[in-house]
């Protein structure tokens, strides 16, 4: 069993707390991944579990063995870095087996191990090539072979897909997600790119400042975040905000904005009438050509063609929104269309801490 379990982590450098009293308990076998902008604590939080950093408070426990004093050699963990920091003078054989050795696990167990995993991960005719002679993809697969075949009891990767170019990600994403359904072994993922995030993983573990915001499920983190930082830091383009205020009126609720009223139908989510932020993903507006019951008037600014689909900035009022709409839809820069809000999919939020506020 390999779960692991972070018990009220702080780091802090000088004045500054890079983890914030963080609790998370990561289930045997998930795929878990630490999410979050540059400097909000998530590879510190990553080397912690390695070892690689001290923590001032708190325990790291995995498989209910308290690791938090051990070394990293004694954890049961295997990790591949952002650069593959492969050997240059080592043939690819012997960077996989390079960790066996130093366990001085014998010859014929190295060979054994070293052709499953390069097997598993297609790079069995590169055995012999030196990683000068590799291309980027390939000298990735090669990092995280040598990690894999140390059998770790947890896998932890640092934005391993982070200097490959856009094609090669693509490619590794769905390789990632393969091995990890058939080895089934803890992986810890860190990246600041949602778009891994919400591909790869069982859970995403969004984090801000030193501490976990939200962590759920891909489609829950998408469709219901937590927050307005969750919403506009997850989905490309990220989810729309409006400011309003909410009203109820004989039974009905809307939210009223500088461009008109947007209907709730039920979903209205506020305890009290007041200021509200209405935050809507761009692929849940509909472009209109006439006005409709509770659809707000707009303006096209620009029109980007994105193959299937085109990215509209529109001009609601005083507010800059972004919609996506089919790639055949006749739409032209400075024309006026109407916006309907899909009000199932509509998520409330607090304007002064910028919470989400629970639907009833």
């Amino acid at each position: 069993m390999a779960e692991i379990q972070f018990q009220n982590l702080w780091k802090k450098y000088g004045k500054v707390a890079a983890i914030k009293d963080l609790t998370l308990n990561i289930r045997d076998g998930e795929f878990l991944v630490l999410l979050g902008p540059s400097g909000c604590g998530k590879t510190t939080t990553l080397r912690a579990l390695a070892g690689l950093e001290t923590l001032d408070r708190g325990r790291i426990l995995i498989g209910g063995r308290d690791v938090t004093s051990l070394p990293p050699g004694r954890r049961g963990i295997a990790m591949v870095f952002q650069s593959y920091a492969v050997f240059p003078h080592m043939r690819v054989y012997d960077n996989i087996v390079f960790g066996l050795r130093m366990r001085h696990v014998g010859d014929a167990e190295q060979r054994r191990r070293a052709e499953e995993v390069a097997e598993l991960l297609q790079i069995s005719p590169l055995l012999g090539r030196y990683p000068a002679q590799l291309s980027g993809g390939q000298r990735q697969r090669v990092a995280v072979a040598r990690a894999i075949v140390m059998e770790p009891d947890v896998l932890l990767m640092d934005e391993p897909l982070s200097n490959l170019d856009a094609l090669l990600r693509l490619h590794m994403r769905a390789e990632l997600k393969r091995l990890h359904r058939e080895l089934r072994s803890t992986t810890v993922y860190v990246t600041h790119d949602q778009t891994e995030a919400l591909s790869l993983g069982d859970r995403i573990a969004v984090m801000k400042d030193g501490e976990i915001v939200q962590c759920a499920s891909p489609t829950e983190i998408y469709d219901r975040p937590a927050s307005r930082f969750v919403g506009g830091f997850i989905g490309t383009p990220p989810m729309n905000f409006l400011e309003g205020v909410l009203r109820r009126s004989n039974g009905s609720v809307a939210v009223e904005t500088s461009g008109g009223a947007i209907p709730l139908a039920g979903v209205g989510g506020a305890a009290v009438d007041g200021s509200v932020i209405v935050g809507i993903r761009p692929e849940h507006i509909e472009v209109l050509a006439q006005p409709q019951t509770g659809s707000l008037p707009a303006e096209i600014v620009v029109a980007e063609p994105a193959g299937p689909t085109q990215l509209l900035t529109v001009q609601a009022g005083p507010q800059i929104l972004k919609v996506t709409v089919p790639s055949d839809l006749p739409v032209q820069p400075g024309s006026q269309v109407w916006l309907r809000l899909n009000p199932a999919r509509i998520r409330l939020m607090d304007p002064s801490t910028g919470a989400a506020l629970a639907a009833r």
